[in-house]
């Protein structure tokens, strides 16, 4: 059960490191699916199948802003963000003014 853990951290850490690419790639996949349904229907004009992948692509992307934002969220509740700039930035090396 802990392998699950480190499992789902690793991607929500990844997914906090990397959230336009993630975005990118739902919307990307979303657009590209709903395409390839939309185009196994008949009687439907290829205008109304790009305005259905677009309207779908629409709802997973805002979908992932959200969750994104839960992310975010929870990351600034809990410390972990601060972690992360503070050993990005290695405040110890820098040079203080006296």
């Amino acid at each position: 059960m802990a392998d699950a853990k480190n499992t789902l951290d690793s991607i929500r850490e990844w997914i906090v490191d990397h959230k336009l690419r993630a975005v990118g790639c739902l919307w990307l996949s979303g657009i590209t699916g709903s395409i390839a349904y939309n185009w196994s229907q008949p009687n439907m004009k290829t205008s109304v199948r790009l305005i259905h992948a677009r309207l779908h692509a629409q709802a997973l992307t805002l979908a992932a802003l959200a969750g994104a934002a839960v992310i975010e969220y929870y990351d600034h509740r809990t410390g972990a963000k601060q972690e992360r700039v503070a050993k990005f930035l290695d405040l110890d090396r820098l040079p203080r003014k006296d």
